[in-house]
Order: structure tokens, then sequence, then C-alpha cells
């Protein structure tokens, strides 16, 4: 879990991209929070879901195998719902043909 919360932060922070990280080991209001707005269908069969999770505000984005396959198809803006800066190269995949 560590090692997935640190790719996670060191990805946003290596971006640029401004985030607020919520411990919800030391915090029960976190936790409650977390566990109340995982939408139920990404829920674990059994127990409750662990981090990473990854928020838009409330709205759920998903889990860290989420969040990898959304970084390793270019498309991670797209998927945390922001706008890809100007020459970014994980924004939107491209649509252009490759030559």
């Amino acid at each position: 879990i560590k090692k997935q919360q640190q790719d996670v932060l060191g990805f946003l922070e290596a971006n640029k991209i401004e985030f607020e990280e919520k411990d919800i080991a030391a915090n029960e209001e976190n936790r409650k929070w977390m566990r109340e707005n995982v939408p139920e269908d990404s829920r674990p069969a059994s127990g409750n879901p662990l981090p990473p999770r990854l928020f838009n505000d409330s709205r759920y984005l998903g889990d860290y195998e989420a969040f990898f396959e959304a970084r390793e198809n270019n498309a991670v803006y797209a998927f945390l719902g922001l706008t890809a800066p100007p020459g970014s190269k994980v924004g939107e995949p491209s649509s252009e043909p490759q030559s």
C-alpha cells in the first residue's frame, strides 16, 4: 500500500498537479469519508476499501490499478478529470496517425 501511495504522490508532485492527501490511518473522519464515497461496485467483497483511492472533490475516480492503467495509456489527466497542460505527454491519447 505504501509503495502505491508513494507512486501516486510522486507522479502528482512531478507533474505539478495540485492535490490534497487525506490520512485515513490517523484520522477517523477521513477514513469514514473514504468508505462512504467509494461506490458500492468498487468496494471489495469483504472488508473495507484500501488506499490509495483517488477522488476529484467527492467524485470517485478509482483505485491504484485504475490510476496505473491510465498512466500506462498516457491518459492520467483525463482519468483525473483535468485538462492536460500544453505539450504534456500524459494528456489524452493521441488520435493522430503515427508515421
